[in-house]
């Protein structure tokens, strides 16, 4: 049962959901009249919003991120080629993936991330995706990943899992056209284990198999076997990557080691496979891999285990299945659905903190990356319980599919502009969106425009601390966001809050698509609803 609410809004915010069914501006109209209602301000805008034109730029945002030789339907002309010579001096052929934000270093354990949510968001909604006209783009985008990944991967036990070095790429700021800073390569191997960011890349592989087993079978054989490589050397030559390589300490630390990885590769493999030994592998190392014991309230490339847990939880049920192997599974799911209620604020402890605007808020430095993938399990696995006809218990009391809907699209909707600045946190999107984004390559006047080299002496002093907007607009990037009191600072100096990175956007190709694809007339409760709670 919905909790009842009681409040001198109520009858506003009811207003608005009757309304909501008859006409969409009415519904969007009274949503502001709502959140006046509820926080006591005015949005400096009101407009419907376009998710199929966010999903757009969301895809666009990637063609933007690409490092090596860029094909010859490149969207984001502004950009040239870069990185061709990674791996040169290692002897292997590292060109191509992705940088992970607004440096030039390619960072292995966020790029394999952003493919496995980039992956996961076509297998959930690749439909939704295709009627929207992006089907190609999404494949395109997973592709330039998993392309580099298997070039990467240059026997079972090596993976390359860094070119690049924060330090030094720091110190410049230049194009990545232009860069003149070591592209040194890193790597792991039997010597040096690695099996977080192993069987995370395992992981991207494997659910990039599955968007591929239709359009290209080939291809999606040649993943799969690159991923059950990768999860065997991960597991069996156990270790931190940033022990192996310090060079990525500082930058993408493994703090929540690699047990959840391999867990989430597993689980991913049994997908893709469906090989009864992976499955038996998440669930015989569920309590030891702390699979069903760690409660979690934030989901990250670094910290997978609510997006396992509830991965795990929307396994479908099988008659074969022993009643023990059940019973494991119904763990992982009380884990996971702690996490989904401490995004609802209905654990009776440890829920997250929102903003008064009503964004999750979960750190200073890039806030967003938590929200977008928040918001994605929710909206996954709302739909998990409205298809199976199920409820999330919570401990203050159970919560329906709707409602977590509700939630996860007030959560978009913040990004998209329905917040107390109006701004669309999405670069491109809406009349009012971050103009100094925190980028190398946007920052600077583009290599098309102007071949001269720009050292890394003059990018600072020319470019980074220019007042004006960038000159080329990172269109699609999700930025850090605002802090805990919804208050934002377009600088580029505000690296917390300014910088854009792959990660963050990736689950929102997926929500984009759900939200454009559904039918209009549905009757949902009105978002503005659940920012009250």
């Amino acid at each position: 049962m919905r909790k009842k609410i009681v409040r001198k809004d109520h009858i506003a915010m009811e207003a608005s959901k009757i309304h909501c069914k008859l006409s969409r501006n009415i519904c969007f109209l009274h949503q502001w009249i709502s959140l006046i209602f509820t926080f006591g301000f005015v949005i400096p805008f009101i407009q419907s919003l376009d998710y199929s034109d966010a999903l757009s730029k969301s895809l666009l945002y990637f063609e933007a991120q690409r490092s090596g030789r860029l094909p010859y339907n490149q969207r984001a002309i502004w950009r040239h080629h870069s990185g061709l010579t990674d791996g040169l001096d290692q002897g292997v052929d590292l060109v191509g993936g992705y940088y992970d934000a607004g440096d030039n270093v390619k960072f292995q354990l966020p790029m394999a991330f952003t493919i496995t949510m980039l992956s996961w968001s076509v297998i959930e909604y690749g439909e939704d995706i295709a009627a929207a006209g992006e089907y190609r783009y999404a494949l395109e985008a997973i592709k330039w990943g998993t392309d580099y990944f298997v070039k990467a991967h240059t026997h079972p036990n090596v993976l390359w899992i860094q070119v690049g070095e924060g330090d030094t790429d720091h110190y410049c700021w230049q194009r990545p056209e232009d860069m003149t800073t070591s592209r040194r390569a890193y790597k792991i191997d039997e010597d040096h284990p690695g099996s977080d960011v192993a069987g995370e890349t395992a992981a991207a592989l494997a659910s990039s198999s599955i968007v591929f087993r239709r359009t290209n079978p080939h291809y999606s054989k040649l993943l799969l076997v690159h991923a059950e490589q990768l999860f065997e050397f991960g597991d069996k030559f156990r270790g931190k990557y940033d022990t192996s390589v310090g060079a990525a300490k500082g930058y993408y630390p493994s703090l929540s080691g690699y047990k959840d990885e391999l867990l989430w590769a597993a689980i991913w493999l049994y997908k893709a496979t469906d090989k009864s030994h992976y499955l038996k592998y998440a669930l015989q190392n569920a309590q030891s891999f702390g699979g069903t014991t760690w409660a979690i309230s934030e989901f990250s490339w670094d910290v997978k285990y609510a997006g396992l847990q509830l991965l795990a939880a929307t396994l479908p049920r099988q008659d074969k299945r022993e009643k023990e192997d059940d019973k494991i599974i119904e763990e992982y799911r009380s884990k996971g659905e702690y996490y989904l209620c401490s995004c609802l604020n209905q654990n009776n402890k440890t829920n997250v903190h929102r903003t008064p605007g009503g964004l999750l808020y979960i750190r200073q430095w890039n806030n967003m990356q938590y929200v977008s993938n928040a918001a994605f399990l929710l909206m996954v696995y709302s739909d998990h319980l409205r298809e199976t006809n199920q409820m999330a218990r919570c401990e203050r009391r159970s919560v329906g599919p709707e409602e977590i809907f509700a939630f996860a699209k007030s959560q978009v909707d913040y990004i998209l502009g329905l917040n107390p600045r109006g701004v669309s946190y999405l670069v491109g999107y809406g009349p009012k969106y971050p103009q100094r984004v925190h980028h190398r390559g946007a920052s600077v006047v583009s290599f098309k425009k102007r071949k001269n080299f720009i050292s890394c002496t003059q990018g600072y002093d020319n470019w980074f601390g220019r007042k004006t907007s960038n000159p080329n607009t990172l269109i699609g990037a999700l930025v850090g966001g605002p802090d805990y009191k919804d208050r934002f600072n377009d600088h580029r100096r505000n690296f917390m809050q300014t910088e854009a990175c792959t990660y963050n956007t990736a689950p929102l190709v997926g929500l984009f698509a759900k939200l454009n694809g559904l039918d209009r007339g549905i009757d949902i409760e009105d978002s503005s609803l659940f920012l009250a709670k």
